[in-house]
Parts: C-alpha cells; sequence; structure tokens
C-alpha cells in the first residue's frame, strides 16, 4: 500500500465516510478501523480470514466506515500478516459540532504522536523466519517515535521527531501505540501529562510524570508547556513483566523545544521513565484510568449479566514437525491459546460463512469456561500442560445480552501481559489482579461507577482482568491478543452476535475480495 504510514484521517463524530484501500505491494492487505464499531457492518472491519479475505496485490475494496458513538483519538492498520508494522495512521473524531464540544478546556495545538517498532530487514521476513524456526520473534532494531528512532541511535540524530513549542500554550498529544509487540512508558522530561482520553473516550483528568500504553491502545494526553525555555526529551521504553522473555531494550527519543531565544543546554533533559519491568508503576497508571462519567458521558455498565465467559491466555509449545528441532522450549514450537484452544484461519472468511450459512468453516463452541482448571499462575506447571487443541471456535451471543468476560492469563511456558483487543465494541474494565481470579471475592471489589471505557484492556502477566459490554451489534467481531506474534500463534477468537430487534447484520458490498 504505498504512502499510508502514519496517514491521518479526521471525522466528526456520528458520520461516515467512504474510503478505498488498494494494495500495490508484493504482499495482501487488508485495513482495520481499530475502536471504530461499524454497527451492523463488519464487512468493512479488516481482520483477514475472520471478516474478509485480504485484497490481493492490485486488487482494490471499497470500505464503508460508519461512527456511532466514538469520539476522540483511534488508529487504523493492517490486519493481515505483519504489515501494521509499517501500514497504520491515527484517526482523530471530533466532537459534534452542535453537540456538547470537549469537556475540558480546548488546547492550542493538537499532536499525533505514534510510536511504534522498526527492523533493519523486511518485517515480513521476520514473521517467515519466527513461523519457520518455531521460536520468538527476532526483537526489534530500534523503537520509534513518529516513524524516527532519537538520537540515542546511530541512524537518525538529524532526523529525529521535534515538537516546538511555545511557553503558556498546551498541547493535546493523541498518543498511538502502533508497536507490534510491546507495551509502552512514555514521559517527556520534567513535565507531566494529563489524560483526558482513551481509545475513543473521555476519562476524569488524571495528571502524572508518564503513562503506560499497550499495543494497539490510544491516550489523549495534554501537555502544558509551563518549564523555562529549553529542549527536554519525551522517550519511551518497553515494560514487560517478565523479562526472561526476549524483548528491544531500547529507547527512543523524540525532543520537545521551546520557541524563542535563549541559550539551549548542551543536551536535552531526560525524563525518569520507569524501570523495564516496573509492574506497579504499570499498573498503577493504569488503574487510575477513570471514565468521565457526566451528564453528556454517561457510563452504562451491564449489571446483570446474562453471558458469563472465563478465558484463560496462555504460551503453548507443540512437537516440532518433521525430524527437526524447533527452537521453541525444548525444541518445541511456541503457539498461543485462549481456553486451550489455538486458533486456526479457515479458508474463507468466517463472517461470509455465517451470512450465506455455509457449514464447516467454523465450530460455535468455544467453551464458556477453562476446559482444564489447574493452578494458572503457579511457578511450575506440567509439561502435559504445554500442548493446546487446535481448531476453529467461537461464540454465539444473542442480541443485547449482558456479557461479562473474564481473562486469566496463566504461566504455561511463560507469562506476560496481553492487551486483549475486542473488534467491533468499546467494553468497561470493572476489575483486575494479581494472580489466579476469586470468584467470591474479586467481584466484591468490581468498580460499577466509572470504570474506564476502552477497546483494548491490558491483562497482567499471571493475573486476571474482567470486561464487560452489552452485545447490541450484529455481526462478527474478532478478539485477540494485540501482540503480532500471539496472534499469529493462535490466541484469538471471535463473537458472532446475533440479529435483534431493530438491529441486524447488513448484506455485504459487491466488491468483497474473494478468498
Amino acid at each position: 500500500m504505498d504512502n499510508f504510514q502514519d496517514q491521518l484521517y479526521t471525522f466528526i463524530m456520528e458520520t461516515q465516510s467512504m474510503l478505498r484501500s488498494i494494495t500495490s505491494g508484493r504482499y495482501n492487505i487488508t485495513i482495520h478501523w481499530h475502536g471504530v464499531k461499524l454497527p451492523g457492518y463488519p464487512w468493512s472491519d479488516g481482520p483477514e480470514y475472520i471478516t474478509q479475505c485480504p485484497i490481493k496485490p492490485g486488487g482494490k475494496f471499497r470500505q464503508k466506515i460508519i461512527f456511532s458513538t466514538e469520539e476522540g483519538t483511534l488508529w487504523w492498520h493492517a490486519h493481515s500478516d505483519w504489515s501494521r508494522a509499517t501500514v497504520h495512521g491515527p484517526i482523530i473524531v471530533y466532537p459534534k459540532i452542535n453537540g456538547a464540544g470537549y469537556p475540558f478546556s480546548k488546547p492550542h495545538v493538537e499532536v499525533p504522536i505514534v510510536l511504534g517498532q522498526w527492523w533493519k530487514k523486511d518485517v515480513m521476513n521476520v514473521l517467515q523466519e519466527t513461523i519457520i524456526s518455531g521460536g520468538d520473534p527476532e526483537i526489534s532494531d530500534a523503537l520509534t517515535i513518529n516513524g524516527q528512532p532519537g538520537d540515542l541511535y546511530p541512524c537518525s540524530k538529524s532526523e529525529i521527531f521535534k515538537l516546538n513549542v511555545d511557553q503558556g500554550k498546551s498541547y493535546l498529544l493523541r498518543i498511538v501505540n502502533a508497536a507490534l509487540n510491546n507495551i509502552l512508558f512514555f514521559s517527556i522530561a520534567n513535565h507531566n501529562l494529563t489524560v483526558i482520553g482513551i481509545d475513543g473516550s473521555y476519562t476524569k483528568p488524571l495528571t502524572n510524570d508518564y503513562i503506560t500504553i499497550a499495543a494497539g491502545q490510544t491516550i489523549d494526553a495534554v501537555l502544558h508547556a509551563n518549564q523555562d525555555l529549553n529542549h527536554y526529551y519525551m522517550a519511551s521504553r518497553v515494560f514487560t513483566s517478565n523479562p526472561s522473555v526476549s524483548f528491544d531494550n531500547t529507547t527512543t527519543t523524540a525532543i520537545v523545544q521551546y520557541n524563542g531565544n535563549y541559550t539551549r543546554s548542551s543536551s536535552p533533559s531526560s525524563p525518569q521513565l520507569p524501570y523495564y519491568n516496573d509492574t506497579d508503576a504499570a499498573y498503577s497508571f493504569l488503574s487510575s484510568l477513570k471514565s468521565l462519567a457526566d451528564e453528556d458521558h454517561p457510563v452504562r455498565v451491564p449489571i446483570n449479566i446474562t453471558t458469563r465467559i472465563v478465558t484463560t491466555l496462555s504460551v503453548n509449545a507443540f512437537s516440532c514437525p518433521g525430524n527437526r528441532s524447533c527452537e521453541g522450549p525444548n525444541g518445541t514450537i511456541l503457539a498461543a491459546s485462549m481456553n486451550n484452544i489455538t486458533f486456526v484461519n479457515p479458508s474463507i472468511d468466517i463472517l461470509e460463512a455465517y451470512y450465506k450459512h455455509i457449514h464447516g468453516v467454523f465450530g460455535a463452541d468455544f467453551p464458556s469456561f477453562p476446559p482444564l482448571v489447574f493452578n494458572f499462575t503457579a511457578e511450575y506447571l506440567p509439561l502435559i500442560l504445554e500442548a493446546s487443541k487446535r481448531g476453529t471456535k467461537v461464540k454465539i451471543l444473542p442480541y443485547n445480552s449482558a456479557v461479562e468476560v473474564i481473562f486469566q492469563g496463566t504461566n504455561v511456558v511463560a507469562s506476560i501481559d496481553h492487551p486483549v483487543h475486542l473488534h467491533g465494541y468499546s467494553f468497561y474494565i470493572v476489575g483486575w489482579g494479581h494472580g489466579n481470579f476469586d470468584k467470591d471475592k474479586d467481584p466484591q471489589k468490581y468498580n460499577l461507577i466509572d470504570p474506564p471505557f476502552r477497546n483494548t484492556v491490558t491483562v497482567p502477566g499471571n493475573g486476571w482482568t474482567t470486561i464487560r459490554f452489552e452485545a447490541s451489534n450484529p455481526g462478527v467481531w474478532f478478539m485477540h491478543c494485540h501482540f503480532d506474534h500471539h496472534l499469529v500463534w493462535g490466541m484469538e477468537t471471535a463473537f458472532i452476535v446475533q440479529d435483534g430487534a431493530g438491529a441486524c447484520l447488513s448484506p455485504p458490498p459487491s466488491d468483497m475480495p474473494p478468498c
């Protein structure tokens, strides 16, 4: 896809736009509108073999993008193989023209900040090498801010991203974590950030000297240029609760530079980012986020749950195929699962099969409870638990059902934090904790008053998180870990939300890409 990286789209709330996706490169492509609910119209959602087959090189597909309640920063990205490493960009949804407007003082300037990863080699080769080896992917060579690694690397000192600011003005940073496989800390030296929005919804203002942002998430944060005239680093680095799993332990930088006549310090001041495995810092920030919950932005947490799902999130291992040794533990090939099912892509997309009543493409028996119950977070687990079952399993949800999903991280093979994204919906994050979920004690601590409203939730390594939503958007909606190597390994499923009174799945467009 030519010239698509970091292309910015802006919309007014409750509008729809027609956009054409075109691929002219060497690879198949699909485009996902991350956080856009597309009510009743999953045909434009984008995940390959879930809602469409990929657009082949030279092909075209016209997508109808329908906005509803989103307001703030979202983003778009490729949803095929690892193309999204370079095919992505922000979406800004402004308040309705005659609506309530911003629930905060309007900033003087808005600035997209896209955090990413970069490899020296073609990222598709990195993916293929990962699949062939069966091990962890090669770590990236750099992290980036707006496409540049920064001057702590040898390659981009002259092109480092610079944000020029006027003392006394405010700047709304629309921050996107577009990295393939990383949760990130982000900070600006000597400055606080005031978070006012996450994943296309407003929050109570939260002022802090750093943020935690998982792969797939967005954060709207106001920077007040209230420091001495000088230049200051903004910086980002990885957070991981399990540093024994390889990761990119570098720091990307950009520069906040004050306008005016003054003598700059010899080098910019550096922020004090939390240490890479500072779990307390990461989750202290995430747990402090609250929905705005005012008259214009009400909170509607489902209370009387009709569908409850408990699902494990596990890294798994299979025997290496053929007479060879793979690079997973003990010569195995790494995989991943939800409820011990490693998802297998079908040959045609699930949405088409559901709409046309084509049998044999998927099974509707994704389990509502882990088929294997054990001490999920024990330090040592028997090797027999490492092997999952392969399958294409989805969950059917009745229209308007009140859904609760409890994600339970496990220590199978290796514990690690998982950013889980649900397409077609935002949801309330009502609770989280470390260790095993306690069905009697933990729900008593749920926040049902002003929980954060997101489309991507961070599940702690060896911990749990509970989300709630109302299944009011008919269609096929993908749910998966937003670490792309876990997605390739099979940590995903899909919800099929049935039609209901006044809401139904729309017919497909005439130019759906063929399988």
